[in-house]
């Protein structure tokens, strides 16, 4: 037999698939996209019916020639990159360079890297899907089209280095409307009222909160009106007027596509969008496990759809019964439906093998893979258990006029919850409420009034971004997490306690493109602009007919802004730092490595000095302050605040913790087999311990 060839994305994933196959095989990486469209330039013939113009990606032409003399040596090649646009794209470049017939089988497929999905797409290779590259393509063009035409306006109107984008300036416009509605937010009173009674004869209260006057929801918006309340309620009695008990089902959420799982993974495990698909990335590509080799141990991270396989389907449903029991498992399986327009092209994100839970997985896992895959496998496995059975109870309580209410829960069959809680599994009211009877009368023990007021509505996390964007049909799973970091990068956004905040920079940004660019900004343009590219792939639009429809009103608008937009000139922070050289109060300024501090008498004076963070370490030779800084090619590094006069340097960031051997200071550092760990930075000692969480 000859030699076959298989070209994937990564090394890491080559590396895994290279052990499924004989050795009859050989895996190649591409390191991603090979080409594109060039960085000098446009490169789409606006005059040639919006043709693009590929170029070979700096860097990649040497690796480009190996996978040429592979492909020369073998009989058969075969295309396994990522099952998404971006993959099509990939392998249609591929075969292009590679001169493969585009009428041959050469694309293979797989949404879980294991050894049984592999081999079965060996099997089974399909033809390049050109509907779905030209969707791909359609996007890059588009994309190019406005952040070429677009951005230069931002260069000369207000500084260099700004950019637009289809995607990213929708984002950046609903974070600032939002901030928007927060400055004319003007807060509202009310009050609440609340009384803790008990029954006759005992200690223990409860609460009961007030609801309605008459029959009639009450709103209580000023102290005098709460407090005339408490008056009347204080003389009236309390009495048990009506006692509801219901049982209600709580069903399991479904597992997770990538918008959910990006979600979770920020409230749950404090993990940003970048930190979660980086990896999910790396999960999915393969990593050894003891007693199972290497394995993705999760399916492909890149998907909006909750379906699942009924091969794992099954699996999960019998390691359910043998590990929790047959009442854990529900009588008919599990089936979700997805939100609507998802493309459903792959199944769901859940792991490769439900019997590798994350008690076997953790020998191996690093603290973060081993926290996403934890979070993972319990929402899938939850995906298919049994609900749990709540038994709620709802007390009105009558005072006169008044009627109160109280409610309370008892869980009579955990299901799902016993792996996996919800966000909203505390219920309101009491947990626990006495057994009372109807025209039962209570001991009032106090009522108080309770001011309160209006808030305005919340800031954007990253996780309730990602879910607005998604409910809006803005951007694909792909498009979240880099859409995000851009808006950071650019400093169009902060992120502080959590929540995204828009600067200065991005306000003016966002108003100059909403102004004269309005369908780049426009929700409902850029939704539609998304379900015309999924017609692309279906086969039922042209893809240079949509970018036409596009790039024309584009064109006159770009002409117009041009005219029209005058010089913004954005004025430097200026810190309390004075310059070392002529004393001036030195300015904050943005560089490729992030903020420094600049002269403002340049170029008289061009002294610079980079933003170091303060530690809560003090330094092991002279006692003052470590800091955090970067080198000249950008690379973080810690350092004495007391620098020149004293020279204590560390390539890994120093913790308060002492060395037990030699009494220096001990550095945090990780290592895929340790995980996260602390050594000591004496080159003599270089004592190793492992931290807490591991």
């Amino acid at each position: 037999m000859g030699q076959k060839l298989v070209i994937v994305e990564s090394p890491a994933k080559a590396k895994t698939i290279k052990k499924y196959l004989g050795k009859n095989y050989v895996v190649e990486a591409s390191m991603g996209h090979v080409r594109d469209l060039p960085k000098s330039q446009l490169g789409v013939d606006i005059e040639k019916n919006y043709e693009p113009k590929y170029i070979t990606i700096r860097g990649k032409g040497e690796l480009l020639d190996k996978i040429k003399k592979q492909a020369k040596k073998s009989e058969k090649i075969y295309l396994a990159t990522d099952p998404d646009r971006e993959g099509e794209a990939i392998s249609w470049h591929l075969a292009n360079i590679l001169k493969i017939d585009t009428e041959e089988s050469c694309r293979i497929e797989f949404n879980e890297v294991t050894k049984s999905a592999v081999k079965n797409a060996i099997k089974s290779p399909r033809k390049i899907n050109e509907n779905v590259f030209d969707a791909q393509q359609a996007r890059r063009v588009l994309d190019r089209l406005v952040g070429y035409e677009i951005s230069p306006i931002l260069w000369r109107k207000i500084k260099w280095g700004l950019s637009a984008g289809r995607v990213q300036s929708v984002a950046l416009r609903i974070i600032c409307d939002r901030e928007k509605e927060i400055q004319a937010f003007v807060p509202e009173e009310y009050w609440t009222v609340e009384a803790k009674v008990s029954k006759l004869a005992e200690t223990k209260t409860f609460t009961v909160k007030l609801h309605s006057k008459k029959g009639k929801k009450i709103i209580i918006n000023k102290e005098e009106e709460a407090n005339n309340i408490i008056k009347v309620v204080q003389q009236g009695e309390f009495v048990v007027k009506d006692i509801k008990d219901t049982a209600k089902s709580k069903n399991p959420l479904p597992p997770f596509t990538t918008s959910t799982l990006q979600q979770d993974a920020y409230r749950k495990i404090n993990f940003s969008t970048k930190k979660t698909m980086a990896t999910a990335q790396q999960l999915y590509e393969g990593i050894e496990i003891k007693g199972h080799g290497t394995i993705g141990l999760i399916t492909y991270m890149r998907t909006d759809s909750v379906r699942v396989s009924e091969e794992a389907q099954g699996a999960t449903l019998e390691f359910i019964k043998n590990i929790y029991g047959d009442k854990y498992a529900p009588k008919v399986k599990r089936a979700y439906k997805g939100k609507k327009g998802a493309q459903d092209a792959h199944e769901a994100i859940r792991p490769t093998n439900v019997e590798i839970t994350p008690e076997i997985a953790k020998e191996t896992l690093s603290n973060d893979q081993l926290k996403l895959y934890t979070l993972i496998w319990n929402r899938f496995v939850a995906s298919q258990m049994e609900s749990a059975i709540i038994d709620t109870t709802s007390i009105s309580i009558s005072n006169g006029e008044y009627l109160f209410k109280a409610s309370g829960f008892k869980v009579r069959f955990d299901g799902f919850t016993k792996i996996y809680a919800t966000d909203n599994e505390e219920e309101d009211g009491n947990a626990k409420l006495p057994t009372l009877n109807t025209d039962e009368k209570l001991i009032e023990k106090s009522v108080d009034g309770k001011q309160h007021f209006t808030q305005p509505p919340a800031r954007f996390s990253e996780a309730s971004l990602v879910k607005t964007l998604e409910e809006n049909g803005i951007g694909r799973p792909s498009t979240y997490a880099p859409t995000i970091t851009t808006l950071l990068s650019r400093k169009y956004v902060d992120r502080e306690k959590k929540v995204l905040l828009p600067t200065e920079l991005g306000f003016i940004v966002n108003n100059i493109v909403s102004e004269y660019f309005k369908q780049i900004v426009d929700v409902e343009f850029t939704a539609e602009m998304e379900s015309k590219l999924d017609s692309i792939e279906e086969g039922n639009a042209n893809w240079k007919s949509v970018v036409e429809e596009f790039f024309v009103p584009l064109k006159e608008a770009i002409e117009i802004a041009e005219k029209e937009i005058a010089k913004i000139t954005i004025e430097d922070k200026v810190s309390d730092i004075p310059c070392d050289k002529c004393g001036r109060l030195m300015v904050i300024k943005q560089g490729r490595f992030g903020e420094f501090l600049a002269c403002p008498g340049y170029p008289e004076c061009k002294n610079t000095k980079t933003m170091a963070r303060e530690l809560d370490v003090k330094c092991p030779k002279c006692g003052g302050n470590v800091l955090e800084k970067r080198s000249k090619k950008g690379k973080i590094f810690y350092g004495c605040g007391n620098y020149p006069q004293c020279d204590f340097v560390s390539w890994h960031e120093p913790t308060e913790k002492k060395c037990p051997q030699c009494g220096s200071v001990m550095a945090k550092r990780y290592s895929k087999a340790k995980g996260d760990y602390l050594e000591c930075i004496n080159s003599e000692c270089k004592h190793k311990e492992l931290t807490d969480n591991k």
